[in-house]
């Protein structure tokens, strides 16, 4: 009976030290953070520092009511990591880093403990007491949350944490309060040897990555801290040291401000890594691993793209403090190495055209590497992201080609000087006597006439087209269309009834101005049936209020994503659509297109247009959002119909 009691008892034993073994996980990766007011926390978090990865996670060692904490329990990492009203450390964006270049099974945890002003004798197990009592009264409420123990506290959550992963590391940030004392070094050491004896760490497994002070090079106040901060790998073999170089600091030259705790805890992560064996990706690897983008000014490397549509950038910028590239309005930190090159890599990116800037210090700016565009109202950074070779109707291929010329004429209608971009197709210098259609083709709110040549590459779409046979040659002439500042009602006004007038001052210098200079200025057919129009977006619009009211003048009309919201086509334009036998005698090709990932209410409007009788061709780019993918789709699909009859 003994016997069988005994064995139960092992079984049940060895089944829960199995169990309690079993939540360990080793893919959970922990990080023991500690020192004083720049391990912390010292400059303001922001809204963007509250977002993190679930992989990423605090073990709090302190309740924290206002945070929605309590001490001992797993948290998303999100800033303030150390305790109510503290800030941004180098903790931070350590995790951030570090789950961006492991595998994504890897989990990273932080404990952190970390009291502003202390002197690394806080953490010694041998001198706390002592020190505790010398400590000044603003210090009293800091020590009190830790029991006026934090090594102990400190040690108490590692413990915790080891329940439930591995701990891997360790964190530092002191010495301001140290400063100049050249026996820092052993101190630290003396702190280091306690963790992994009270942790039962070997030192192998478990390296130290500390972080030097606000540097000379921004007039820190114990910048001469940092040589003896660089010494502490000769003390301690399996450590680091994270580079201060460059960073920005507060005004008081003690804390750096929240740019250069993101870079100094990218740095941490960096040091972290090259003992791990982690080979970082350096400028060279990029390029030999990338491709330049076509976008780029002539002679620039970057921005680049890798296969998976990740884009690359690299800035060279020493004297700011904070830089972010804006892809579409999202924004990516930029990091800083000590030469003051700025560095970024974006979430994989569909393909097609992209509008992007810098934010230097939150100020949004070109970025010199890249062509600019004028889009967004203003003049843009921009950066291509090609389709695969099996896609090439809008790339530059051996044939003949046309010219982009541009073209300034005196408007009678608005009393002033007005420019436009006019494409002529390869042959219409070599054939002196020969006449051709026109299309008229609009871009959309906030682009001008530059947009269809050189975010649209539409040259290359007509060139190859024309070459292989597809559509007539034509020419086309594109005008600003009074678009370019983004949409803003006037002060007091009714907003809907201000957005049917926006741009809407381009149809009588179209149709006075604009048509009789081209078909003076250039060999044109005059007449309804050889003149096309068509727009992307507000110019979509903008198509149909001119050609609906107009139709003695086109016989060919194309909407591109147009903003044509809410349109009653049964009373719409004079009632136009009524008589659908005689709109389509009249019409001889109406086109209307769209991505699948955009939202315009092209499909109600065709569905409208068709219960109404009118013949509409529809076209759905697929994959596409608002975008120059999308349009320059709609124009491959509408150029082969033009002035076929």
């Amino acid at each position: 009976m003994k016997k069988h009691a005994l064995s139960l008892f092992c079984f049940v034993a060895l089944l829960l030290f199995s169990v309690g073994a079993s939540a360990q996980n080793p893919k959970f990766y922990i990080y023991l953070c500690l020192g004083q007011s720049n391990m912390e926390g010292n400059a303001k978090y922001e809204a963007q520092d509250t977002i993190v990865d679930s992989r990423f996670q605090l073990l709090s060692a302190v309740d924290a009511k206002s945070l929605g904490r309590e001490k001992g329990k797993w948290y998303p990492a999100r800033a303030p990591l150390c305790r109510e009203n503290t800030g941004l450390t180098p903790a931070d964006y350590f995790g951030r880093t570090m789950l961006e270049n492991l595998p994504s099974d890897i989990k990273i945890g932080v404990v952190h403990v970390a009291i502003g002003g202390c002197k690394i004798e806080l953490f010694q197990k041998d001198k706390y007491k002592e020190y505790i009592k010398t400590a000044p009264v603003w210090m009293k409420g800091m020590l009190q949350a830790y029991d006026n123990d934090p090594y102990g506290r400190l040690v108490e959550m590692a413990k915790l944490a080891q329940k439930d992963g591995v701990i891997k590391g360790i964190l530092l940030h002191q010495g301001e309060s140290n400063t100049n004392e050249k026996d820092w070094t052993l101190k630290v050491k003396n702190v280091y040897d306690n963790l992994l004896a009270d942790l039962n760490l070997k030192s192998e497994d478990v390296p130290l990555i500390a972080g030097e002070v606000v540097n000379a090079d921004h007039n820190g106040q114990c910048a001469s801290m940092n040589e003896i901060i660089n010494t502490l790998p000769q003390v301690i073999p399996n450590s680091a040291v994270a580079s201060s170089k460059g960073l920005g600091c507060a005004f008081d030259h003690l804390h750096f401000d929240a740019a250069g705790y993101r870079i100094l805890g990218r740095r941490y992560a960096e040091q972290m890594l090259k003992l791990m064996g982690k080979k970082l990706l350096t400028t060279e690897d990029i390029i030999n691993s990338t491709e330049p983008a076509s976008s780029n000014m002539h002679g620039c490397d970057f921005p680049r793209l890798d296969k998976e549509n990740r884009a690359y950038f690299r800035v060279f910028a020493p004297d700011v403090k904070r830089l972010q590239v804006d892809v579409c309005g999202k924004k990516y930190d930029m990091n800083r190495d000590e030469n003051g090159w700025w560095t970024a890599k974006t979430d994989p990116l569909v393909v097609g055209f992209h509008y992007y800037f810098l934010l230097v210090d939150g100020f949004s700016v070109i970025d010199p590497m890249s062509n600019t565009y004028f889009g967004c109202s203003r003049m843009a950074s921009g950066i291509e992201v090609p389709e695969g070779d099996e896609v090439d109707y809008y790339k530059t291929k051996d044939v003949p080609h046309g010219q982009v010329r541009i073209c300034t004429y005196y408007s009678n209608t608005q009393k002033k000087f007005r420019r436009c971009y006019v494409y002529t197709p390869a042959e219409y210098d070599k054939n002196k006597k020969k006449r051709f259609p026109v299309l008229y083709l609009q871009h959309g709110m906030g682009e001008d006439e530059t947009g269809w040549s050189t975010q649209g590459l539409m040259y290359n779409i007509l060139d190859n087209q024309i070459a292989e046979g597809k559509c007539e040659p034509m020419i086309v002439v594109m005008e600003s269309g009074d678009v370019e500042v983004g949409f803003r009602p006037r002060a007091g006004r009714n907003a809907n009834s201000e957005r049917e007038l926006y741009g809407g001052s381009f149809a009588a210098l179209m149709l006075n101005d604009l048509i009789p200079m081209v078909d003076k200025e250039f060999r044109t057919y005059t007449d309804r049936e050889h003149r096309a129009m068509a727009g992307l977006s507000w110019g979509g619009k903008q198509t149909f209020d001119i050609t609906m009211t107009n139709l003695d003048k086109f016989s060919y009309i194309g909407g591109f994503s147009g903003a044509i919201f809410g349109l009653d086509v049964k009373n719409a334009f004079n009632g136009v659509f009524q008589d659908a036998e005689s709109f389509n005698k009249r019409v001889h090709y109406l086109f209307l297109g769209s991505g699948t990932e955009e939202n315009m209410g092209t499909d109600q409007l065709v569905k409208s247009l068709k219960d109404m009788g009118i013949n509409v061709a529809e076209y759905k780019s697929q994959g596409t959002a608002h975008e120059w993918l999308t349009w320059k789709r709609c124009l491959n699909e509408f150029i082969p119909h033009l002035f076929k009859k």
